[in-house]
């Protein structure tokens, strides 16, 4: 074997700092004028030899950890290099394959749509993917980053010493590729990369699949074996418009629902908890991997990466089969409006800014410290897009609820005069947000049939579950989401309840006031986490009075809101009137359901209640129906201020009614009368919250009530029925 050309001086030296872009032309067995030259990159190897068929040589020690030779003309392609370290115990040997013989692993067409900001199913052609490639198994790395001068790969299986890997660029794309013989599912790794002043960063995979637990922040080569039962589920699931069906949602924290429980042995009690409420999903606060607890996880790090706090990306595809072969659907809480800082993730991630805004002003978020996404950038708008189906298809997620959509949508989103700029027309709309929004909601609603997008938008943006095709008053397309949450109802209704009974009469249009703009958007009516935190107190604590009632008041609340026009969501806890504030720490008070607990029924009825709420909402189409039609509602009593009373019919899609009746005063009216459609000669008592099996006192109307020829409120009939007090009924005709 005669020696190697040597290297040109700057190419050795970019090559050895890990600032080369094209590390193959440099590595490997290249033709040669003399014969085929080869080039190995072994640090701390103490001898590197070529092995082939019919052949075997000791490469030069070239120093820096670079061996290399002149070999036969016809050596290689398929060659293996043995390389000889110092141990303990003596020399050790290793035989693999050179990742420098292998052509790129990725196609031509993936980079094509990853420059144009279109491939759909990104996580396929970026991150880490085990594979079989050329006939050799191993892992192929792939890392947008078109700012760096060079990137390496560095994991557990180089004792975390990146230089003897360094990845290739693939022309125009920003993208680098390195495929690793020999590494496999399990391994940890992360990407070195020299910014373009040269210094270095060592960072997280933003596309890992999976990734160590917290504190730990390294990703982790992964890839499914988990086998889905949910056939049946998923081929039905779209067979109805979401908001013609019925829909109630319990809000979820897995990491404290049941704290120390892994997602296999949520499997085993979640869905059946769930189901016996009769809820028909659950919304799962942020799965996404997060390096703080105490975010909730809203403040996401590994955005392809379920928390390996309660186990495996598999794992968490078992829980979600799990509840779906119990007949529940799980919306996810998906958070493309901000990231954290951490200088290991996704902040400036090749040296410049890549994910966020250029300009500071628009990158940081005044609120939580964290910055926010380049929505203009195409690769980045296909990094959220693509995340957002990922969830769906690979985790069979039914929906997806959008945290902090008005923070994304404005421009001088709680920003003072003079710190944010106009948009091209003037105007404080961010329209690249608004163009990502409309794209998302596009991609996921044609690819994932029965899958429902959700919004968490507090403002009166036009249009937000309008078609994005079709263009409103302000001149905007829809965004596209399938329903939003109602926060102005939420704040209105719970500002009321949260009055003495003796004021209410002063809040009464608090409680109205929702019907103005009901079928403006299609609404869920949300009780969720962020009203049960930061001293706001629980929900039943919300409420005046002793505790009897307070939980009558409780009771009465949410009578009248699974009542209401919309959906509904109730965070955990609040199902059984937990009196304290919801904490990550500890999770809800499940010791109130104890029967040693003296106070325990008192819990437990409500419980029972909500059990019955759900079971009858689901067997009585006029409360979910024509959640979005203006003719699925009429009022019949919602000027009763002096009465605190609310009444108001709800109908199905045939005309056939229901009637809900509210009254939040302590005390029980006799002989009340209420208008009536003269189509029903007469009423019974279907469900009130003040029965005695909930904690009540039993008021109410065990009778029939006969309808009577007495026009009252607008209708032909009337019945009279007595009221409980602090309680909700709901009648239907016999």
């Amino acid at each position: 074997m005669r020696t190697a050309p040597p290297l040109d001086p700057g190419d050795r030296e970019r090559l050895l700092t890990g600032g080369h872009h094209d590390p193959h032309a440099l590595l490997g067995a290249h033709p040669g004028p003399a014969g085929t030259v080869v080039r190995a990159l072994r640090p701390s190897a103490r001898a590197v030899t070529f092995v082939a068929e019919g052949l075997r040589a000791e490469l030069h020690d070239d120093g820096d950890g670079l061996f290399s030779g002149t070999l036969p003309p016809d050596a290689g392609p398929e060659y293996r290099l043995l390389v000889t370290y110092d141990g303990e115990g003596g020399p050790h040997e290793r035989e693999t394959h050179d990742p420098y013989r292998f052509l790129p692993a990725l196609g031509e067409l993936d980079l094509h749509l990853i420059r144009e900001g279109r491939h759909e199913e990104l996580w396929r052609a970026l991150g880490a993917h085990p594979m079989t490639w050329q006939g050799v198994t191993g892992t192929r790395f792939t890392l947008w980053a078109p700012n760096a001068r060079g990137v390496r790969v560095t994991g557990d299986f180089t004792y975390w010493d990146g230089s003897g890997f360094p990845m290739r660029s693939l022309g125009s794309s920003g993208v680098w590729e390195l495929f690793v013989p020999g590494v496999g599912e399990g391994t940890l790794y992360k990407f070195q990369i020299m910014r373009p002043d040269g210094s270095h960063t060592l960072r997280a995979d933003p596309m890992a699949r999976r990734t160590e637990v917290p504190p730990a922040n390294a990703s982790v080569v992964t890839e499914s074996h988990h086998v889905w039962r949910d056939e049946a589920w998923m081929a039905r699931r779209g067979d109805r418009p979401v908001h013609e069906s019925p829909f109630s949602v319990y809000e979820v924290h897995l990491g404290s629902w049941r704290p120390g429980l892994s997602y296999r042995r949520l499997a085993e009690q979640l869905p059946s908890y769930v189901k016996d409420l009769g809820f028909t999903h659950v919304e799962l606060m942020p799965v996404t991997e997060h390096p703080f607890g105490g975010s909730w996880g809203y403040q996401v790090t590994g955005f392809y990466a379920p928390t390996s706090r309660m186990g495996t990306p598999d794992d968490f595809r078992h829980l979600v089969d799990a509840l779906h072969r119990a007949g529940i659907g799980v919306i996810m809480d998906w958070v493309p409006a901000h990231f954290p800082r951490d200088d290991w993730a996704l902040a400036r991630f090749d040296g410049r800014p890549l994910y966020e805004p250029e300009d500071p002003s628009r990158a940081d978020h005044p609120d939580w410290g964290t910055l926010e996404f380049d929505y203009g950038r195409t690769e980045v708008r296909n990094f959220l897009v693509a995340n957002a189906v990922y969830w769906c298809e690979e985790f069979h997620i039914d929906g997806l609820r959008v945290d902090a959509v008005a923070s994304m949508l404005y421009l001088d989103y709680s920003r003072e005069d003079g710190a944010w700029r106009p948009n091209e027309h003037g105007g404080r709309e961010n329209l690249d947000a608004v163009a990502f929004l409309q794209e998302m909601n596009a991609t996921v609603y044609r690819r994932c049939p029965g899958v429902v997008t959700i919004a968490e938008e507090s403002t009166a943006w036009d249009g937000v579950t309008r078609a994005t095709h079709h263009v409103g008053p302000g001149g905007f397309g829809g965004l596209g989401f399938g329903l939003k949450w109602n926060m102005g109802w939420m704040h209105d209704s719970l500002g009321y309840a949260a009055h003495e009974p003796v004021h209410r009469r002063f809040h009464h249009h608090e409680m109205t006031f929702s019907m103005v703009y009901a079928y403006s958007e299609n609404y869920i009516l949300p009780i969720s986490h962020d009203e049960v935190v930061h001293g706001k107190r629980s929900l039943v604590s919300k409420m005046p009075g002793d505790w009897w009632q307070q939980r009558a008041n409780h009771r009465a609340y949410l009578g009248f809101m699974w009542a209401h026009p919309g959906k509904q969501l109730l965070f955990m806890g609040q199902e059984f009137a937990q009196g304290a504030e919801w904490s990550e720490s500890h999770g809800p008070d499940w010791w109130l359901l104890d029967p040693s607990y003296a106070a325990e029924p008192d819990h437990r009825g409500v419980r029972l209640l909500v059990r019955d709420l759900n079971t009858v909402y689901g067997a009585t189409p006029a409360l979910w129906q024509r959640d979005s039609a203006p003719e699925g509602f009429s009022w019949v009593e919602g000027d009763g201020a002096d009465d605190n009373v609310f009444a108001f019919l709800r109908f199905d899609a045939s005309g056939g009614p229901l009637l809900s009746v509210s009254n939040f005063s302590p005390v029980i009216r006799h002989e009340f009368r209420l208008g009536v459609p003269e189509s029903a000669p007469c009423w019974e008592e279907i469900l009130n919250t003040d029965a005695g099996r909930y904690g009540g006192g039993d008021v109410g109307n065990p009778d029939p009530l006969k309808a009577e020829p007495v026009a009252w409120h607008g209708q032909g009939a009337s019945v009279r029925l007595t009221l409980p007090p602090l309680a909700t009924v709901w009648l239907r005709p016999v």
